[in-house]
């Protein structure tokens, strides 16, 4: 029998009951100004300031260092835009990342090149992990930043964070990281990892869409990116989002209260997924086994498209997806899977399934009654797969 499984979490979740339940009051009668003066935007203001202190405790961050924004690519603009113009006034205008970044990074390093500073990718190899020794080589007296993403939002890869922030931190070079895909998902203090900025967005624990955060190590340089008013310190203009931010701390909090929990049971699923699914001729699971997040899977399957696999899925009820959301009105491969050194007619052959609050081994078993059949039906319909199968004789 069909039913409904929602397994594309890495692209968005269900925003929680708890986070919903604090941001009523702040859709409704307390709809005060956090900025204002009065009594009804002290209440807004008050409410600001404990969203503050509860994400700050989370990541291990002093208030202060917390800027909330719209979201993780306004805070990935931030940082490194922001970092790069500090840079520049210093002479410095090179930056390191790695080549599987977000887009949000990516197109924003982009721009920069355009502006005339110079961008050392880092490979991340077949396992999808970037060397600690490659970042020491890539160094110079004239980088003004590294940026590299703390879990890969495609294949669910985990970065050796605290030994690559370690070797920025005795360069004397800021360290950023898009956590977007990170926080609720991995314990994180930003102290012991020698992280001087980080980006979240709340749409990925269990929060609102729409808003996010960025962490800035108080000393880190780096300019404003929205000039306007003075809240966020001075840093960021714009008026409050209090109910976003109220409802982005909640799932925060609920986030790391039950992360072993769901991580154990999600290791569980994905566990029984990868070892199903590894039955089918010619799959591949897609990173590293081990160094990943615990609710992301992602393979491919010779001989099939990606887009007719989803396809189907869907009709059966599954909601999945090939890679990032961000991307996918696009036809070309995934820029992550040809980075590990995938062929594009295999990359293009892709299935991501990413869990979390609310999935379960029933779940799991329902995927993987259909996946198999959906698989076979594509390919005996594919000459790219007879043509496979032909080479193979």
């Amino acid at each position: 029998m069909k039913r409904f499984v929602y397994a594309d979490n890495s692209a968005t979740t269900k925003l929680s009951e708890r986070a919903l339940g604090a941001m009523m009051p702040y859709l409704t009668d307390n709809f005060g100004n956090a900025s204002s003066l009065y009594s009804l935007g002290e209440k807004s203001r008050a409410a600001v300031n404990e969203a503050r202190e509860k994400i700050a405790a989370v990541l291990g961050a002093s208030p202060r260092e917390i800027y909330f924004t719209s979201g993780g690519s306004e805070a990935d603009n931030w940082a490194i835009k922001g970092a790069a113009e500090a840079g520049k006034r210093k002479g410095k205008k090179h930056i390191i990342t790695s080549v599987f970044e977000h887009h949000a990074v990516l197109h924003t390093l982009s721009a920069l090149e355009k502006q005339g500073y110079e961008i050392t990718y880092l490979p991340v190899y077949e396992n999808g992990i970037v060397k600690v020794s490659d970042l020491e080589a890539a160094i110079r007296e004239d980088t003004c930043l590294v940026t590299i993403m703390f879990a890969n939002n495609e294949i669910g890869t985990v970065q050796p964070i605290a030994e690559l922030g370690a070797v920025c931190r005795k360069k004397g070079i800021p360290f950023h990281t898009d956590a977007v895909q990170a926080v609720g998902n991995v314990k994180i203090d930003v102290k012991e990892m020698n992280i001087d900025m980080l980006s979240l967005s709340a749409h990925k624990f269990h929060g609102p869409k729409g808003v996010g955060a960025l962490y800035i190590r108080r000393g880190t340089v780096v300019t404003t990116l929205i000039n306007g008013g003075a809240q966020e310190f001075g840093r960021r203009a714009g008026t409050e989002n209090t109910a976003g931010v109220v409802g982005m701390a909640e799932a925060l909090c609920e986030a790391a209260e039950t992360m072993d929990e769901r991580n154990a049971r999600n290791r569980e699923i994905c566990d029984y997924i990868i070892n199903e699914a590894l039955k089918i001729e010619r799959s591949r699971l897609n990173g590293d086994r081990e160094k990943r997040l615990s609710g992301n899977i992602n393979m491919c399957f010779e001989g099939i498209e990606g887009e007719s696999l989803l396809l189907l899925l869907d009709f059966n009820g599954i909601s999945a997806s090939s890679g990032s959301a961000c991307t996918s009105g696009s036809l070309d491969p995934s820029h992550v899977l040809l980075s590990l050194g995938l062929p594009h007619e295999i990359a293009h052959g892709s299935l991501r399934l990413t869990f979390g609050d609310g999935n379960t081994m029933e779940d799991a078993e329902y995927i993987m009654k259909v996946l198999p059949e959906i698989v076979g039906k594509l390919r005996a319909m594919s000459p790219l797969w007879d043509s496979i199968k032909e080479n193979e004789k």
